[in-house]
C-alpha cells in the first residue's frame, strides 16, 4: 500500500510503500498526534524494505492512505 506524508514547509511529500493495513497507518499516525511526550510525538514507518522514515507529528500536514490493494502495472504484475 502507498502511504503519502506531507510535511509543513517542505515541498515534497514522503511516499513510501509499506505492508501494514490502513488500520495500523490510521492507529499510528492518530498515537503519534495524540502523544504529549516529546519522544512519543514521532510518527514512525517502515517500508517494504526494512527502511525507517520519522516524522516529528507536530510537522504533519496530512497523510494519505492508498488502497489496500493496488493494482500493478508493468511486466511481471500478477
Amino acid at each position: 500500500m502507498e502511504i503519502k506524508v506531507g510535511i509543513q514547509h517542505v515541498n515534497r511529500e514522503v511516499v513510501l510503500e509499506v505492508t501494514q493495513s490502513a488500520a495500523e497507518i490510521e492507529e499510528a499516525v492518530a498515537t503519534a498526534l495524540e502523544a504529549t511526550d516529546p519522544k512519543l510525538a514521532v510518527l514512525t514507518l517502515t517500508d517494504e524494505r526494512g527502511r525507517k522514515v520519522l516524522i516529528p507529528s507536530d510537522k504533519i500536514a496530512y497523510v494519505d492512505i492508498g488502497e489496500e490493494n493496488g493494482r500493478k502495472v508493468g511486466f511481471g504484475a500478477v
